[in-house]
């Protein structure tokens, strides 16, 4: 409720209008009707890692996840990372243009709202690594986890869990050369007192990355782990 009167609230203030076209926004939405119909919705996916699939399967869970499921429970990802949402998000995670990170949010508070996604007991940003902190000046994670947990009367912790070194890009990696570039490239620094968490990122490409800090939570005795995510990429 305080949500949706503060939504309304703003739009009043500052009518909304679309970052693609600059048409006049749909719903309190920066985006208009035509330009929201037009997204590349992640409509069939697995069912456990949200990978995206050609069509509707019949196991509806992916090949990878079958041989090797991963250590989360649930993936949601909405959007196909693929036009116009790979350049929303890379405005929003390259060139600072937090308000399409505020959009993005939306989007996805929007699909959990839709599909009665359980809320968890908590939230956590995948981590950046300090250096790249450093470089960037903010989390995109952490900017998406905000408004989710204040949509969702959720807490945030992005303290929690740690990138401690370093990582080259996952792409362009095997499964086994994946895992092996995150081994030990996360940490918690203390108990952890939720029994269902969230963990927040923009992009899943390979699910190695949330699969590798949801292991470590469930080794520290979390009982479920979804992973919220704006887009999933065709990799495997």
């Amino acid at each position: 409720m305080v949500y949706s009167c503060t939504n309304n609230i703003l739009s009043l203030l500052c009518p909304p209008h679309c970052v693609i076209c600059n048409a006049p926004g749909f719903e309190n939405l920066d985006l208009c009707r035509d330009c929201l119909d037009e997204l590349p919705f992640n409509t069939h996916c697995c069912a456990l890692c949200a990978l995206p699939m050609e069509t509707e399967s019949s196991s509806r869970v992916c090949g990878s996840c079958q041989t090797s499921p991963p250590a989360f429970d649930h993936c949601v990802s909405p959007l196909r990372f693929e036009h116009p949402v790979s350049q929303l998000v890379n405005g929003f995670k390259f060139h600072s243009k937090l308000a399409y990170g505020r959009l993005l949010a939306i989007l996805l508070g929007n699909h959990l709202e839709r599909h009665a996604v359980e809320p968890p007991e908590l939230i956590i940003p995948v981590p950046l690594h300090r250096r790249r902190l450093a470089e960037r000046g903010y989390n995109q994670a952490l900017e998406l986890a905000k408004p989710l947990g204040r949509r969702f009367q959720t807490r945030v912790e992005a303290g929690l869990c740690q990138r401690t070194r370093p990582t080259p890009a996952q792409s362009g990696l095997d499964r086994k050369h994946r895992r092996r570039n995150l081994r030990g490239a996360f940490e918690l620094k203390r108990p952890v007192d939720a029994q269902h968490i969230a963990l927040v990122d923009d992009v899943v490409t390979t699910g190695s990355t949330v699969s590798e800090i949801a292991g470590l939570l469930k080794k520290a005795g979390v009982a479920r782990v979804d992973v919220w995510s704006l887009a999933r990429t065709a990799i495997d």
